[in-house]
This record gives C-alpha cells, structure tokens and sequence, in this order.
C-alpha cells in the first residue's frame, strides 16, 4: 500500500495554485492535500474553486501559517508566499513541536542574513527535511545537460554561460513583486536559479561577483503608494568560483521576441554542451570533432505528467522530493537542493545586486560575513 503524505500550501497565488495542479498528479505517489492557508481572501476562494476542479477532498482553509501548522494536517508544507515573508514562516516551521518538512519556493530568503538564520535552526531539527525550490535544474533540457557535464564528456568546465531573454515580471498580489525590499532584487528573486546551475556545472562555489545592471524599460511608469518600482530589468553579472572557472548571466526582461527563453552553454577543456529552453534541445560536441561533429537533440523525461509553467520541472522536483520524505532515515532522504544551496544561491545575487550599486567586485565572504 503506497504511503500517504499529507500536504499543506501557504501561499496559494499563481505559484500555490500551480503547486496544488503538480500535487494533483502525485496522488498515485501517495500526495495527499490536506490544507491551504493565505490571508488574501481572493487567493484563497481561488485555491477553493480549482481544489474543486482538481476532485481533491474538501480542504481545510485557514488564514495564517501558524494554524495550519497548529492543524496537525500535514506532514509537509509548501511555502509560495511572497519572497519578504519566507523567513518568519519557515522559523515558525522549524521551531514547531510537530515537525514538518518543507519545500520552501525559491529564493530560500531575501537577504543572506536571514538565510543563515534559517540553517542555523534547521541544523537543529535534524529530522526535518527543507528542500529550496530551485527546480530549473530539473528541466529536461537543463538536467541532460548536467548529466553530460558530471560524465566528464566535455572535460574540465572552465565557462558557463547563461541567458535568460525573457517578458517582464508578472503581476502579483498587491504587486509585492515590483520592489527590491520585498524581492531581495532582481537578482536574488529570478537568478538565483542560474546562480544554483553555475554552481552544479562548475561544481565549485563562488568567490566574487561584479554587475551591471538597470531598470531601463519595465514598470517605469508604474506607481504604488506613491513609489516607483526599483527592480532592474537588465543585467550582465560575472561569477567566479574557486576552482578558476568562471560564470556570466546575461538577463533581459523586456526580450519577448525570443525563440528560447534560457540558452545555457558549458565549455570544458575538451568540449562543449548547450540547452535550449523552451525547445528542449541539447547540443554537445569536442574539440577534436570540431563543428561538423556537434550531435543536436532533443531532451525529454517520460516521468512528467505535467508540464505546468516551468516545462515539468516542478513536477519532477515534487517527485523527487516526495520521494525523499518517504525513504527520510536512509541514504535517499536527503532533499536534493538544500538550505546551503539555497543560502549560495541567494549570496551571489545579494553581491550582484550590490555590486551594481557601488561600481566593484563583490566577494562572497563579504556578503556571508556582512549580511
């Protein structure tokens, strides 16, 4: 008989609702949701009507975090609320009697020092499992690529190159997202997934980053409570990592006009592999076979029941997560993208970000010790 694990969203906007569409998929896995919790009204009636579409059982419906946890309804709890609220939520989490295991969206906090406040609890809750939801390395395309790379079939990586070429940041809940103190910036809100995958790719942590960015066309002519939005739009940043290879991202959020969304290319010592996201394509080819040697193809991954907003990563994440709560205690109970994934991914953002501001290199133990 399949175990059951009983879930809870807080945070059922666009991220909380999509959550609950890949949970509906997992139900033959054992996926149970049990609760949602939201204090905007309108979030919630439309948690409601889609739990209602999705045949789930009856919900129980609560307007703050704490209840639910006081509930004793779920065994894991997924946290897609707005970014400036993840750190009193998942305190809250770790600190309570009954433990429960989290997915926490990315980014895992908005600045670094309430991060390492959440390891440092976390670190003393053992048998909780807190997996960041850094889901791009799931992505088909993205995940073939990484297996190529960790073969060691293009050699010692020595570049990584990332651009995402994309539309501007979607409308949210009482626009939380159009400011840098809600957000933690641009770069620490959408990038921290490319920051995650250099890290995989390179297979080495970052040691100092420089940027240049700007707010030059999105939301400018936007105002809220009088203020004009501070989030950039556009921006190259360089990573180096201590083992000499080097990273740049290359970020555009007014480039509509784009075949791919994410095009990533990682050059070894002896080769080169591309993916190509939403095509699905992965190219990889060696120095030595030169050009006519490139093999082109197109990657797919038959676990997928849904491919949701983010081309089934998220599905796979929830997968391989639930997977990890079931086997917790043994070698496969681990989560696979953890706090210190999560804490890394966000420095590096937290020293573009500041990086732009003051025209110089960020290391990385500045914003670690500072922040």
């Amino acid at each position: 008989m399949e175990t059951v694990v009983r879930y809870g969203i807080v945070g059922v906007g666009m991220m909380g609702r999509e959550h609950m569409v890949n949970l509906s998929y997992l139900r033959s896995e054992g996926a149970v949701l049990t609760s949602v919790a939201d204090p905007h009204h309108p979030s919630l009636n439309l948690a409601a009507d889609l739990a209602l579409s999705l045949q789930f059982p009856p919900l129980q419906v609560f307007k703050g975090h704490r209840e639910l946890l006081d509930s004793g309804l779920c065994d894991v709890v997924v946290v897609s609320s707005p970014n400036m609220t993840h750190f009193e939520i998942l305190m809250d989490i770790i600190k309570h009697p009954r433990p429960h295991h989290v997915l926490v969206e990315k980014p895992l906090c908005t600045t670094v020092q309430d991060c390492k406040k959440v390891v440092k609890a976390a670190a003393k809750r053992p048998e909780i499992l807190v997996q960041v939801g850094l889901e791009y390395r799931y992505m088909p395309p993205v995940a073939k690529l990484i297996e190529i790379v960790q073969s060691g079939t293009i050699g010692q990586i020595k570049m990584v190159s990332i651009r995402e070429h994309r539309f501007p940041f979607l409308v949210k809940v009482n626009n939380w997202n159009r400011f840098n103190a809600n957000t933690g910036g641009t770069l620490v809100e959408k990038c921290c997934h490319f920051f995650d995958l250099m890290r995989l790719f390179t297979a080495a942590n970052p040691v100092r980053v420089m940027a240049s960015g700007s707010i030059d066309v999105n939301h400018k002519d936007e105002i809220y409570d009088g203020k004009v939005p501070d989030i950039i739009d556009n921006a190259y940043v360089i990573v180096e990592f201590n083992n000499g290879s080097r990273g740049m991202l290359d970020l555009c959020m007014f480039a509509e006009g784009s075949k791919n969304e994410q095009e990533i290319s990682v050059v070894g010592d002896t080769g080169k592999g591309e993916a190509f996201v939403p095509e699905s394509i992965v190219r990889v080819g060696s120095r030595s076979d030169g050009r006519p040697g490139v093999i082109t193809f197109e990657a797919q991954d038959k676990r997928i029941k849904y491919e949701g907003l983010h081309h089934g990563s998220s599905y796979l994440e929830h997968l391989n997560f639930l997977a990890a709560v079931k086997a917790q205690g043994s070698s496969d109970g681990s989560p696979a993208v953890d706090l210190n994934d999560g804490l890394l991914s966000v420095a590096i953002g937290v020293a573009g970000q500041l990086s732009i501001k003051e025209g110089r290199f960020v290391t990385i133990d500045e914003v670690l010790s500072a922040y």
